[in-house]
């Protein structure tokens, strides 16, 4: 069941009638500003809880640009709760790879298994059901039931939480602590009776338009008048920047280990702490000042088994991961001897070049397997 709230009060300088006003305005802003996206409507005009649901699970950390082809090919493969379940757990990551942040993948995907075996394969509206399935927080539970069924359930997200926290001139930090309860009282004491669904993305929609985390376009706000940060000029202030985080470079050495005409791919184990059951080379630390051709080696027989002999760099791929800078040389290599064994991967193939892009891999190694077919040395 969804939490309660800390009851929210007003500042002083908002009458409780003022609400009234803040609702209709914004729900007349959202009605004639809306973009016309893949979700917000199924295509016979109504509202799909399972489209819904998967366009917010691709939307948490990455953008509506980003998300809109992601979601179009998803729910052309697979349409339905049902047709979901029952897909393959490689078919699942291969239609969400480039999205990132892969747990949510595998979270939507034992979600819709445990929707059809347990509900069968009904999207209800029950906050207790969808509160215990894998992957749902109080945002995705808000999100689904107030957007598909009018429940009158708050979310907070980047978005919103910049339009809450300038409106009322919040000058705490609404993400942590205190100040994220406060925001969360706020989303919810701001909701209307009816259209509950349609507030929450106006809400969310006018920080990605108008209310822009540096810089907001007042002048088109339909709650500017009202907005305590646009009153005080504190616009800049509210909400509080966060501390950009320390980032640390890593040096990597990636082994392309050949056998004739193909390559070995292994599968990372479902208790890896990223891209859990995907398929990469393999890839490992270099150690300070250690040799590229003694680094590929040593991977090769610490990571699979295989003994093998170390040629040229193909190429250098640079990519980020949370607070890692990782620049990683991937190096070709000839199989030696040895044999593959399982340990620190789950599984491995030999594949052939033309087959590399039916497997489910990370962006930095789908770069990569792009690289494999010019072997002329290339940077990422």
């Amino acid at each position: 069941m969804a939490r309660r709230t800390p009851k929210f009060a007003l500042p002083a300088a908002w009458p409780a009638r003022a609400l009234v006003g803040l609702r209709a305005r914004l729900l007349a802003w959202f009605d004639a500003n809306r973009r016309d996206l893949p979700w917000r409507a199924a295509p016979d005009g109504r509202r799909d809880p399972y489209r819904v649901w998967v366009s917010e699970v691709m939307l948490q950390q990455t953008t509506v640009a980003a998300v809109v082809p992601y979601f179009e090919r998803f729910v052309a493969a697979l349409p339905t709760v049902r047709a979901l379940a029952a897909a393959d757990e490689q078919r699942v990551l291969k239609l969400w790879e480039g999205l990132g942040y892969y747990r949510r993948a595998r979270h939507l995907y034992a979600a819709a298994q445990r929707l059809v075996r347990d509900h069968a394969g009904e999207l209800p509206d029950d906050p207790a059901v969808w509160a215990a399935l894998p992957g749902v927080g109080r945002y995705i539970l808000g999100a689904v039931l107030s957007q598909a069924f009018d429940r009158r359930l708050p979310i907070v997200e980047a978005n919103s939480l910049r339009v809450l926290a300038r409106l009322f001139g919040f000058r705490g930090d609404p993400r942590e602590g205190e100040g994220k309860a406060w925001v969360w009282a706020a989303a919810e004491a701001v909701l209307p009776a009816k259209r509950c669904g349609d507030f929450n993305q106006a809400l969310m929609e006018l920080g990605a338009l108008v209310c822009k985390p540096a810089v907001p376009d007042c002048a088109r706000c339909p709650l500017a008048a009202r907005c305590g940060a646009n009153r005080l000029g504190l616009q800049s202030a509210i909400p509080p920047k966060k501390p950009a985080p320390a980032i640390t470079a890593v040096n990597e050495v990636g082994v392309v280990v050949r056998d004739g005409a193909k390559v070995l791919l292994c599968q990372r184990p479902a208790t890896a702490g990223r891209w859990q059951n995907m398929w990469e080379v393999p890839h490992a630390p270099r150690g300070d000042g250690e040799d590229l051709s003694a680094a590929a080696a040593r991977v090769a027989r610490e990571l699979t088994g295989f003994a093998v002999e170390p040629g040229a760099e193909l190429v250098l791929i640079r990519h980020g991961v949370t607070r890692y800078a990782i620049t990683l040389a991937c190096v070709e290599a000839a199989r030696a001897g040895g044999a593959f064994a399982p340990g620190a991967y789950a599984a491995a193939e030999w594949v052939a070049p033309a087959e590399l892009a039916d497997y489910p891999v990370s962006a930095p190694q789908r770069k990569l397997m792009t690289a494999l077919a010019n072997p002329a040395p290339r940077l990422f």
